[in-house]
């Protein structure tokens, strides 16, 4: 058996902890066999090998009698960079618990679980469910609602730095001004109303405004601004900042792509760069 997640792009700019989309790198985990402690073989630098293992970890949270496993890992997901990793791997884990504990959990459920171990839904709701996600927490439990799938090219630029979550959101503003705060709400409502009404001329200006949090990260990822101007030089759709960075994620058409990498390059922009697409499936098990 092999769990398929993939990563997720998140904030989309004014979306900042709301909105998500699933997209085409992908993190698998294979069932080996039942083992007499938990064995977790993967290539990947600093990360355990035994049951402190974030996927593993997940799983025993979810279901605590999970029997000892053997599984081996692949992953085509960037870690702290703003791809998701964390929020795959913590699918993984509920998958795995939900699997072998035979839970029966739904899509909702497994969607309540993720977001209260992340924190917030904007990664976890699209790996779950695939596609383009808005979603949020009321009353202690999360809403999440698909919105139609953007018919574009991705283009994520992959720094060779990362940038784990809890520095980018030191360089946070504590408070913002009432004014500052309601016009940055009105510019993410505004997205997400053009989001749903497939309106991207409009959401992709929406997608370039943000007050949240990219005034503040831009300094920690200055190739961010670089790559907009070239993108807007290329006919993209939006540039931003994938989740807390350091990837930059283009919204292209396809027919754009090659010029866009073209005028990167043309600019000194080097570092690693894949073309993806919107993950309309979610996290699958393959047997």
């Amino acid at each position: 058996m092999i769990i398929k997640v993939p990563a997720s792009t998140a904030n989309l700019g004014p979306g900042f902890d709301s909105i998500g989309m699933a997209v085409s790198l992908y993190l698998e985990v294979e069932v080996l066999s039942v083992s007499d402690r938990f064995q977790v073989d993967h290539v990947i630098t600093k990360i355990p090998h035994d049951e402190t293992n974030l996927i593993v970890k997940t799983a025993l949270t979810v279901y605590p009698g999970l029997q000892p496993l053997h599984l081996r890992i692949k992953s085509d997901i960037p870690l702290a960079h703003g791809l998701g990793s964390s929020s795959s791997a913590i699918v993984a884990g509920i998958e795995l618990a939900d699997h072998f504990g035979k839970l029966g959990l739904s899509d909702e459920e497994k969607v309540q679980i993720g977001a209260r171990i992340e924190g917030h839904p904007d990664n976890i709701a699209p790996t779950i469910l695939g596609g383009l996600v808005v979603g949020t927490e009321v009353d202690q439990h999360f809403d999440a609602i698909k919105a139609p799938l953007p018919p574009y090219t991705l283009v994520a630029y992959v720094p060779d730095y990362n940038l784990a979550t809890k520095d980018a959101r030191k360089v946070l503003p504590k408070e913002l001004d009432f004014k500052t705060a309601t016009h940055g709400s009105a510019i993410a409502n505004t997205l997400v109303a053009s989001l749903f009404t497939q309106n991207y001329k409009m959401a992709g200006e929406l997608m370039e405004s943000d007050v949240f949090h990219e005034p503040y990260r831009e300094k920690l990822v200055p190739e961010l601004n670089q790559i907009r101007e070239v993108a807007h030089q290329k006919h993209a759709v939006a540039t931003y900042l994938s989740g807390a960075g350091s990837t930059v994620m283009t919204w292209i058409e396809d027919e754009h792509v090659r010029g866009f990498l073209s005028g990167l390059n043309k600019h000194g922009l080097k570092a690693n760069t894949f073309i993806l697409h919107p993950d309309k499936n979610g996290v699958q098990i393959i047997e």
